[in-house]
């Protein structure tokens, strides 16, 4: 049993998944050649900080909306990790950096919650202008047990004449992605799943095109 006021641990799914994320971009930044130079973007409270300060070499930019989120970020954030990165507060569909300005976007924490196209184009361009060479960035995907699950449960819901579940996170189809990304300017280098098969949850690598 755990003290009063501690802390408690959290459980193995919840470990497995911390370990899985920070694996999946531990691989998604090799496969982009180590950038030097990364804008993690949005940063939230800093989820991926230590992952990306593990490169000695590498700078690290970190972008918010949320002024609350970078404060807690920064406040949890161990000092020697904290010393490499610059904090700022921006949107991902208006990026305060000029063109070419970093060698890769870092982008986890986003995507999954855009149901609408043409923002996840605006938001591609975007990172497209502020990237010098490669953008990693996550989502949700068909073709996978779990979104046929999703799928099933929404047509029984309609069947019943039952309102829409009321959701924060959306799928996407592989197929469309792909033509967004490439619309955008960017090719697929590689990608990653989660739980191959199983899970929603993919992890892109995208390199500039036409440049």
């Amino acid at each position: 049993m755990n003290n009063m006021g501690e802390k408690p641990r959290p459980g193995f799914v919840r470990r497995f998944s911390l370990w899985r994320d920070e694996q999946l971009a531990r691989h998604a930044l090799k496969a982009a050649g180590e950038p030097g130079l990364v804008l993690d973007l949005p940063s939230g409270t800093g989820k991926f900080w230590s992952v990306l300060a593990e490169h000695s070499n590498r700078v690290i930019l970190a972008g918010d909306q949320s002024a609350d989120k970078l404060a807690l970020a920064e406040n949890h954030c161990p000092t020697a990790v904290l010393k490499r990165i610059k904090t700022f507060q921006t949107s991902a569909f208006s990026i305060d950096l000029n063109d070419n300005a970093v060698d890769c976007i870092f982008c986890m924490r986003l995507f999954h919650h855009i149901a609408d196209s043409e923002e996840r184009s605006e938001i591609l361009r975007e990172f497209y202008r502020v990237s010098r060479d490669t953008v990693i960035v996550a989502l949700w995907v068909d073709g996978n047990i779990r979104s046929w699950r999703r799928k099933r449960m929404q047509t029984q819901r309609d069947s019943c004449g039952l309102p829409a579940a009321r959701r924060s996170r959306f799928v996407v189809g592989r197929t469309a992605i792909k033509g967004e990304f490439e619309a955008s300017g960017f090719r697929i280098l590689r990608y990653y799943d989660f739980l191959p098969g199983y899970a929603m949850w993919r992890v892109y690598v995208l390199r500039k095109i036409n440049q």
